[in-house]
């Protein structure tokens, strides 16, 4: 039975901590460990989640693009556990957008990335998916990549003018609508 865990907060040692491949996709352990992440990043309210934000340095995460009260726009796709994903080739062009993290409560940030990439990783299952993400899945790959070589989304922020409140970001979302 799958559980919600305790996501951890910036100034963690282990959000700053570089994550261990998994060696054996099939234990209970990391079968375990993708349920409850796929409960906790449902009731987050988050797009995607990676081990290390529960305390588990392991290189798995979820991505789960949705339409949500943190992403109303986002595209909607089935949630999928990926482990031990790598990047195998990216698009030369990178596209500036807003980002949260659920290990940053309370912040957005603007984080230049990808705008295509091609990835691979195993699914729960054990098999070799490679496929071409693009726009905000892209995105949501690469910044759950980022929290394997212990790096957030402030990281990458090009300028401090370029970070705002979720309160600022919120009626910044919906002044464009």
């Amino acid at each position: 039975m799958s559980e919600k865990l305790s996501i951890i907060q910036l100034g963690n040692p282990i959000l700053r901590q570089k994550a261990e491949f998994v060696k054996d996709i099939h234990s209970e352990s990391i079968q375990k460990l993708i349920d409850d992440l796929l409960a906790t990043v449902k009731d987050a309210n988050g797009v995607g989640i990676a081990a290390p934000q529960v305390a588990s340095s392991s290189r798995v995460f979820i991505v789960a693009s949705r339409p949500n009260l943190r992403y109303p726009k986002a595209p909607l796709m089935q949630p999928t556990a990926m482990i031990n994903p790598r990047i195998v080739d990216f698009s030369n062009q990178l596209v500036k957008d807003w980002e949260g993290c659920l290990s940053i409560p309370g912040i957005r940030g603007l984080v230049p990335r990808y705008r295509t990439i091609e990835v691979e990783y195993t699914d729960k299952y054990g098999n070799l998916v490679h496929q071409q993400l693009t726009d905000f899945v892209a995105r949501i790959f690469q910044h759950e990549y980022d929290h394997f070589e212990g790096l957030v989304f402030l990281d990458k922020v090009e300028s401090t003018l370029d970070i705002v409140t979720e309160q600022e970001y919120q009626s910044l979302m919906f002044d464009k609508l």
